[in-house]
């Protein structure tokens, strides 16, 4: 790795461009606008936390629902800034309850391709793989489509295994 300073005079001279901060700053955005719809139209499905903003790598936010928290699980929509694609996450409240959903869920459909547990998430479901940022009210109704789809299944498949 080369020193600290190296990485902050790059970082300072993008930053200075403008184009990544505009960028970050309207993804967030969008984010908490996808958070604030789903607030309104999903509160009868599952309550919502508030957003978190990662290390420019993810920004997301959690769900869950009485289902979920009897199990201790909840999930996210998770914005992956290095892949540039939506995700649903299934995550355990805690390292232990997350490592035994992913043995009993590690030869799922969404962890097929993994030989180990992601870093983060007891799986993770690829929602909007290539996301079109100019279209976003098409954007959101496919996020908010898939979301609901999505988690559904894995909740099913979690009260199958379970």
């Amino acid at each position: 790795m080369k020193n600290l300073n190296h990485y902050v005079t790059i970082y300072h001279q993008q930053l200075k461009k403008g184009d990544i901060l505009i960028a970050y700053n309207e993804l967030v955005k969008f984010v908490g606008k996808l958070r604030v719809d789903f607030i309104k139209g999903l509160s009868k499905q599952y309550s919502f936390s508030g957003m978190l903003h990662g290390y420019m790598d993810y920004t997301y936010f959690y769900y869950t629902n009485d289902f979920l928290k009897s199990k201790k699980l909840k999930l996210g929509l998770v914005l992956n800034h290095l892949e540039m694609r939506f995700e649903i996450w299934l995550l355990g409240n805690t390292i232990t309850v997350q490592k035994n959903y992913w043995e009993l869920l590690k030869d799922s459909k969404w962890n097929k391709e993994k030989t180990t547990m992601p870093k983060y998430s007891i799986l993770e479901a690829i929602i909007a793989p290539k996301p079109d940022f100019d279209d976003l009210p098409f954007l959101s109704e496919t996020i908010e489509n898939k979301l609901i789809i999505v988690s559904e299944e894995i909740m099913e498949v979690v009260k199958e295994m379970s």
